[in-house]
Formats: structure tokens, C-alpha cells, sequence
């Protein structure tokens, strides 16, 4: 599934042909995702001018000079795709602008969704008033995290994959802001004491502006809009990489854990 990192990379990449773009046709292809297409979706954006682009956790945001904001998730295998040379049986949504642009949400697993939700009601729209602060932003604190942490007897990995937690972390950057800040993902949240949280929260915003900057990470069918596909893979430390070295000259380990795998060394990661 793509994690944050590829969905921030997906919405650069549309907001280059995407942002101050009049909307002039928009074609479904189909009735719905993993849930129906919003049924005014198409009324409500023919002839809508995209005012900006953002994301929220895993979800990316196009909004619309109609106070309405289209609310995206790729789901398991889904992918913008711009101006491509050929349709394709899985272009759910179709987008063309007023400067030439076609666009299509491919999803063959369908396993994304679609929403229309006013833009001035986001915060409180259900999904995102329940999610925590964004990884990225300013909330995060050391503070903070110690905070939620406080006296919780689950595994911290399972903590900060909990997105009334922190809002977008995924298991990839999970594990690999574990290994970095030398934490063993099996150790209860309340445990982790303040000097190894004042060391998670950074590698949890360095991780990320990493992946970030190297497109992501390719995972199965994921590719950038344009159809690059990121390169962050190289540079995991755990991640994937049962058996392999680490960084402190242990051996990388997985195990599983809240119905995933979890990577680490046990030699540095206490």
C-alpha cells in the first residue's frame, strides 16, 4: 500500500498540471472503488478550477474554487497517471483540463476511494477528526509523544502505527524509525523512556523527508504520476532485509506482529 511518502510524492506531481487548472471534463468509468463514487461527483467538478493541492496522513486533497474538496486514496495498487499514451481497462476516474492535461486514477485492485467532502468541513469530516497530528508538522513533539505514550502496555511499534496517534506512519517507516532511534519495536510504549523518545521523533520527520525527497519506495505497483517509480528502497536499513547486516554489524531479524512483519536488529535496537 502506498505509505505517505508516495502519496505526498503523487501530490507534487499532479499540482504541477493540476494547480490553477480548470476542470472541463471529468469521466467514470465505473460506478465505484472500494466503496461508490460520490453521486454529484462529476456535476459538482465539471467546470471547478483547482485552487490547491494537499494531504492529510495517507489521503491526498485537490481542492476546488466550489468549496469542495476531492479526497483521495490509492488503496492497495492505485496510481494517478498523467497524460498517458494509451487508456487503460483499470482508469476508474478520468480528469481532462482546460490547458490539455488528461489524467486517470488507475486502480486494478480497487481498493482506493473517492470522496467529495466540503472544504471547510475537512477537520471534521469522520476519517480525519479522528486521526492524530501529521508526522511532519509541528505537533509531533517529543512531548507530545511521550505524552500518548505514557503507561500504554501495547508494543510501541503497534502505537505509532495507530492513526489516532500519529496520523500516516505505515510499517516500512515505521521499522526504520525504530532501527534508527535504537528502540525495540516488542517494547511496551509506556517503557520507552525520554532520551529514546527524544530521539524517535526526528528519525520518524528524517525518514520521512528522505523518502520524500527520493520519490518513495516502489512496492509492487506503485509508481510516481509521471511513471517513475521511487527509489527509497535502496536505502532502507531493515526494512525487507531479514538476514542482512545492519548499520551496527547485527544480523537484521522479522518477526510478526500485529498481523505484520516487523524488521530489527536486536543487537542495537533495546
Amino acid at each position: 500500500m502506498p505509505e505517505l511518502p508516495e502519496v505526498e510524492t503523487t501530490v507534487r506531481g499532479l499540482a504541477r498540471v493540476l494547480e490553477g487548472e480548470r476542470l472541463e471534463r471529468i469521466a467514470l468509468n465505473r460506478a465505484d472503488l472500494r466503496r461508490p463514487f460520490p453521486p454529484d461527483l462529476v456535476q459538482a467538478l465539471t467546470g471547478a478550477r483547482v485552487t490547491a493541492l494537499g494531504r492529510r496522513a495517507k489521503y491526498g486533497l485537490i481542492h476546488t474554487d466550489r468549496s469542495r474538496t476531492v479526497v483521495f486514496h490509492l488503496g492497495m495498487s492505485g496510481r494517478w497517471r498523467i497524460d498517458p499514451a494509451s487508456a487503460d481497462k483499470h482508469d476508474h476516474l478520468v480528469v481532462h483540463t482546460g490547458g490539455g492535461h488528461v489524467l486517470a486514477l488507475n486502480d486494478p485492485r480497487r481498493f482506493g476511494s473517492v470522496d467529495l467532502v466540503d472544504t471547510d468541513m475537512l477537520d471534521a469530516w469522520p476519517t480525519f477528526a479522528a486521526m492524530g497530528p501529521e508526522p511532519l508538522g509541528p505537533e509531533l513533539t517529543a512531548a507530545y509523544l511521550g505524552e500518548v505514550l505514557a503507561g500504554r502496555g501495547s508494543a510501541v511499534k503497534l502505537l505509532l502505527l495507530d492513526q489516532r496517534i500519529i496520523a500516516g506512519l505505515g510499517n516500512i517507516y515505521v521499522c526504520e524509525a525504530l532501527n534508527r532511534a535504537r528502540i525495540n519495536p516488542r517494547k511496551a510504549g509506556g517503557k520507552v523512556g525520554r532520551a529514546a523518545i527524544a530521539r524517535l521523533v526526528p528519525e520518524i520527520k528524517a525518514v520521512l523527508a528522505e523518502a520524500i525527497a527520493a520519490g518513495g519506495s516502489t512496492i509492487r505497483d506503485y509508481a510516481q504520476p509521471d511513471g517513475e517509480l521511487g527509489y527509497f528502497a535502496n536505502d532502507w536499513r531493515v526494512y525487507g532485509r531479514e538476514g542482512a547486516q545492519c548499520t551496527c554489524g547485527g544480523t537484521i531479524e522479522r518477526f510478526a506482529q500485529g498481523g505484520r512483519s516487523t524488521w530489527y536488529c536486536r543487537k542495537c535496537q533495546r
